[in-house]
């Protein structure tokens, strides 16, 4: 972990800036879907109405399709001798524009794009591991980049208790991240089904290949952000980890108070 030292060693924050930090992320959790929410509302159907339009034989290899892609995606980064940290506005341009290009094609182009967006997506969850001040070449972060794929898809109801995953520690190697990417895949593959059934609308397909790719990524942005700084928090306040989820998961679960 690449956490600077003069922060290590620094007196831990106060209790109040803890709640803060913390305040920010629940915020930043609870709004990490909505945009996808409104791309696809605006495209038309309710999410399983869409994916209930790909044809059943994509259906059945959703999840296989979407271990490949991450198996893909590790390995491409893997390779990579070091990980760019541009904009997130750079990575969302170019999810954009290959949206775009894949839903042109219709669902063949479509699932063409799909593990090439896939490690695009990686290597943003990558680059923000690193701005908490994370080594992502490290096998343990690689481990928890893949986690941030295994958090609720942004149209799926969630009080926080997936947070599970941020407090999971296992001896990490490439059984591991193997084992652990075919348990997230299935479940990701619902979340990029929608994507792929989006871009197959007529007419809309590039436009909706375009829409869904950028929102898609600010939600996987969003919840790297919380993810990695969870973990940051952690380090900065001397606490555990696990009793930070919790407040983090406590403070989801709480009904909103509208008040107009």
């Amino acid at each position: 972990m690449n956490v600077p030292i003069s922060e290590v060693l620094d007196a831990p924050i106060s209790p109040a800036e803890v709640d803060a930090e913390l305040a920010m992320l629940v915020a930043r959790y609870q709004g990490a879907g909505s945009l996808v929410i409104d791309v696809l509302n605006y495209i038309g159907g309710q999410a399983d109405g869409l994916v209930e339009r790909l044809p059943p034989a994509v259906q059945s290899g959703l999840a296989s399709q979407t271990e490949r892609a991450l198996n893909l995606a590790l390995e491409a980064a893997t390779r990579s001798r070091s990980i760019g940290s541009g904009p997130s506005w750079m990575t969302k341009a170019l999810t954009t524009a290959m949206g775009a290009a894949g839903g042109m094609g219709g669902l063949p182009s479509a699932l063409a794009e799909l593990p090439v967006t896939t490690t695009v997506l990686l290597r943003a969850i990558q680059s923000i591991a690193q701005e908490h001040g994370f080594d992502a070449t490290e096998p343990a972060v690689k481990y928890d980049c893949i986690q941030v794929f295994a958090v609720a898809g942004p149209l799926e109801a969630d009080d926080g208790a997936d947070l599970a995953f941020l407090t999971t520690r296992v001896l990490v190697n490439g059984a591991a991240l193997k084992a652990l990417i075919s348990r997230v895949a299935p479940r990701l593959g619902v979340v990029l089904g929608q994507k792929l059934a989006a871009q197959t609308v007529p007419v809309l397909g590039a436009a909706a290949g375009a829409a869904t790719n950028y929102a898609y990524t600010s939600y996987y942005q969003d919840m790297a952000h919380v993810h990695f700084g969870l973990r940051r928090l952690a380090i900065k306040a001397d606490m555990d980890l696990a009793d930070l989820t919790e407040q983090l998961r406590k403070q989801l679960a709480k009904p909103d108070i509208n008040l107009a």
